[in-house]
C-alpha cells in the first residue's frame, strides 16, 4: 500500500494518440476518486476515473484520437488530495 497519494507524469509525453497516467491512492479504506482531463480553457473534456478505489497503485490509458493537438491538463481528486499535471498531444 502506498504511503502517500501521488500523481505521476503521463507517459509518453508528448504523445499521439494514447498515453498512460499512473497514480497512487493511500489510506486505510476506499476513497472516492476522480481523474479528469481538461483543455486549455479549463473545461472538462474526459472523465477517466469516477469510482471508489482501494489504496494501491493504478494506471489508466487515455485515447485522445478525437481531440486536436495541444496542451491538456489531468487532475486527480480525492477527499484528501488534489493534483494537476500538464501533457502535450502532438499529431
Amino acid at each position: 500500500t502506498p504511503n502517500q497519494f501521488s500523481l505521476s507524469q503521463n507517459y509518453p509525453n508528448p504523445f499521439n494518440p494514447t498515453t498512460k497516467i499512473k497514480f497512487e491512492i493511500s489510506g486505510s479504506s476506499a476513497a472516492q476518486t476522480f481523474l479528469s482531463v481538461y483543455d486549455m480553457l479549463g473545461q472538462e473534456i474526459s472523465t477517466l476515473v469516477n469510482e471508489e478505489l482501494k489504496p494501491g497503485t493504478y494506471e489508466v490509458d487515455w485515447n485522445a484520437s478525437d481531440f486536436p493537438s495541444g496542451v491538456y491538463f489531468y487532475k486527480l481528486e480525492t477527499e484528501y488530495f488534489t493534483e494537476t499535471k500538464r501533457m502535450i498531444l502532438l499529431k
